[in-house]
């Protein structure tokens, strides 16, 4: 390799290394590497979304705050909802695995 081809490269990993940091600067929240364009939108429109909502003057405050207050509810009790189902999965699992137990305990006895 001549002196050449190995600054070429060098100065092809430093580009790529500068377009890669250009890409991913400035961002605070989360980039998934298999989608990075469309994590780095939906980053910018949860930070600046009550901005845009009020510079565009899309709805009022007191109806964007009711809508919220409505869906809060909604989804506290959706949450709700799921604790109790992964505590019936839990409680389901030990209770399969306690007749699972059982099960094997007969098909022993049986073999005997």
């Amino acid at each position: 390799m001549t002196i050449i081809e190995a600054l070429l490269v060098l100065l092809l990993i430093l580009l790529v290394g500068f377009i890669i940091y250009y890409y991913f600067r400035g961002s605070s929240g989360k980039i998934e590497v298999s989608r990075p364009m469309e994590s780095r939108l939906d980053e910018y429109l949860d930070r600046r979304f009550d901005a845009m909502i009020e510079e565009w003057s899309l709805v009022r405050r007191p109806q964007a705050q009711k809508f919220r207050d409505e869906k809060l509810a909604d989804i506290a009790q959706d949450e709700k909802r799921m604790t109790e189902l992964k505590e019936f999965e839990r409680q389901f699992g030990e209770h399969l695995a306690g007749m699972e137990e059982r099960l094997e305990t007969l098909e022993k006895q049986n073999i005997r």
